[in-house]
């Protein structure tokens, strides 16, 4: 549980588990055939109230969940809130499991929540109020139905949820994020209309065992592969890869640049600092808390995807104050308060004491774990608003020598250069993924290599790779608190007429007893694909040689770098799998049939100042 005071903790624990062991086992109607407005029908299951084995009368609040994963799958939560007053709706997606239909990625959402949400409000055991539930795509489906405006939508807790994949976390500034290649043949293979036929699904699954041998023969052609016995996810795929632009093809979920669209409900948004929707989550409360005249409240954790029940990730233990040991009473809480009115720790205690609550990293002491973990630690603060307004926004010049430091560069020229080849590329270890199963780390990680590293095998460190530029500080000589939006400013040319740049910051742990070669922890990372570098809506190739001034938004971040430690920022032009490579030959997106070498600059002299831009929480 969230830190709160230990007594009204206690008691509020007390009182969820009596009121669990008195709740009677709910009645459960599966497989309900829900129509759309087109005649599509979806597979919906129910979970009512019950009083002597029976359905309770009466109508009550409804929690609905939307899913593409099985709503099987929902019948932990379908249990605990029925038993809590609620009726509880688990609905599987458009072409999912047992609903019919062809399944398209999130366009057909926004509509069938509604026709969905109608259906419920006319139900004789609804009271007409809707809150939401589910973490990625699952969080996405709730921002479709609040975009689309459902009347009956009363609140959403959209949990690391799909957003504005235009611009990070799907295409990120131009690049592809694989986590999604690798989504669409793992859910190809099971959940899809072609699964069920079980000799086409083992032609995919043969597919998903294969993986890393298809990694290495990108980009993805359609028909050129078993992907094609499942069109609509090959023609997704296909298409999402060769789409690079933030235009109409990736309008679903756009909440930066449609917030107005969004019902005025309270919100509560959930992410985690090593999600792969952490940047698009800081970025939809500070556009909704401009919108909504209702509350809007946030909470980042140090989790990976969907794991804010844990507080260990990667090789890190953050503490077990980072966990949250229940996750569906606080989300209860919550629609006690919106959908019954109920007055409870909402705005008074912990999640909920004010509208932003944030987990800051690295206060541990950085010892090994029983179970061989670096304890970065860390602790909760709230704040009042994002980014906190009391942060210093700092500029560490990168200079000669691979320093990272405030004082400006006073060279007349200086830069540093490296060949980036796309058949060798930096690989990924760890960092804001999800849905990387078999094919990437998630988190926290040593920036070095090893037997759990598929393409970096060997023990070595990504440092010393001489396509891997390392700028960092002297040991800081007091803790350094970073907490805010992360951007470096760079100055670049390239030999090529297309490339990408790629970025890490990196908290740089000294050697000790427990750690004699040190720990390269990586905190976030980001990416530019040099044609976007002006406009995300508008490809503009490079002049080679030609200096560019570009700017890597990272994902956001909260972490105390201590005393004895460094700031460290990477440079290079892949991180993969977590990006799809850039072949440098400037060919259409996902079109390539060659790569070339490119030899890329970074400028970092007076007329041409390369910096680090940390927003610094003073002491």
């Amino acid at each position: 549980m969230l830190s709160c005071p230990a007594l009204p903790r206690l008691l509020f624990t007390l009182c969820l588990l009596t009121s669990s062991l008195l709740a009677e086992e709910p009645v459960v109607k599966t497989n309900v055939q829900v129509a759309m407005r087109d005649g599509v029908k979806l597979a919906t299951d129910l979970y009512l109230p019950a009083e002597g084995g029976v359905e309770k009368p009466g109508r009550y609040p409804v929690i609905l969940t939307r899913l593409p994963y099985n709503k099987d799958g929902a019948k932990k939560l379908g249990l605990y809130y029925a038993q809590h007053g609620y009726v509880f709706v688990a609905q599987d997606c458009r072409g999912r499991y047992g609903s019919e239909g062809t399944w398209h990625w999130m366009t057909d959402d926004g509509r069938d929540g509604v026709d969905c949400a109608k259906w419920i409000g006319q139900q004789p055991w609804s009271n007409g109020k809707i809150g939401m539930i589910g973490t990625s795509y699952v969080g996405g489906t709730q921002h479709a139905m609040a975009m689309e405006g459902a009347p009956e939508l009363a609140t959403v807790i959209p949990v690391d949820a799909v957003s504005n994949c235009g611009v990070q976390s799907m295409r990120n500034a131009g690049a592809f994020e694989m986590r999604f290649w690798n989504w669409i043949i793992l859910n190809a293979a099971k959940g899809s209309v072609a699964s069920q036929d079980p000799a086409t699904a083992a032609v995919l699954k043969e597919m998903v065992d294969h993986r890393h041998d298809y990694l290495k023969l990108l980009p993805l052609r359609p028909g050129m592969t078993p992907l094609k016995l499942a069109p609509e996810y090959e023609s997704w795929l296909v298409d999402a890869m060769r789409h690079g632009a933030n235009d109409e093809f990736w309008a679903q979920n756009n909440i930066l640049e449609n917030a107005a669209k969004y019902k005025d409900i309270p919100v509560y948004l959930v992410g985690g600092w090593y999600d792969s929707w952490a940047g698009n989550t800081t970025a939809n409360f500070a556009a909704l808390t401009r919108t909504l005249k209702s509350p809007v409240y946030m909470i980042m954790g140090p989790w990976i995807h969907g794991a804010q029940a844990k507080s260990s990730h990667g090789q890190v233990d953050f503490g077990p104050e980072a966990a949250i040991a229940d996750e569906l009473a606080w989300r209860k809480e919550w629609y006690d308060h919106v959908l019954k009115g109920m007055d409870n720790t909402v705005g008074k205690a912990a999640p909920f004491t004010t509208q932003v609550r944030l987990f800051v990293m690295g206060t541990g002491d950085g010892h090994k774990t029983p179970e061989g973990l670096l304890y970065h630690g860390g602790q909760w603060r709230d704040e009042t608003a994002w980014p906190p307004a009391r942060a210093r926004l700092t500029n560490y010049h990168l200079t000669t020598g691979g320093h990272l430091q405030t004082e400006r560069p006073t060279q007349a020229r200086a830069s540093t250069s490296y060949v980036f080849d796309p058949q060798n590329p930096v690989p990924t270890i760890g960092g804001n993924i999800s849905s990387g199963d078999g094919i990437m780390l998630q988190g926290a990680w040593d920036q070095k290599g090893g037997s759990h590293v598929w393409n970096w095998l060997k023990p070595l460190p990504l440092s010393a790779r001489n396509d891997v530029l390392v700028f960092q500080t002297e040991p800081l000589t007091q803790d350094v608190e970073v907490t805010g939006e992360i951007e470096l400013k760079l100055w670049v040319s390239s030999s090529a007429v297309d490339t990408d740049f790629t970025a890490k910051l990196v908290d740089v742990y000294p050697a000790s007893a427990d750690w004699p070669g040190g720990f390269d922890l990586n905190i976030t990372d980001g990416i530019l694909r040099a044609r976007f570098r002006d406009s995300l809506k508008q490809e503009k190739l490079m002049t080679p040689g030609q200096i560019y001034p570009i700017t890597l938004r990272l994902y956001p971040t909260s972490n105390v770098f201590k005393k004895g430690h460094r700031i460290r920022v990477d440079i290079s032009s892949s991180n993969f799998p977590r990006f799809d490579i850039n072949p440098n030959t400037g060919e259409p997106l996902n079109e390539n049939r060659r790569t070339q070498s490119a030899v890329n600059s970074i400028h970092h002299d007076a007329e041409h100042p390369s910096y680090l831009a940390l927003p610094l929480i003073p002491r």
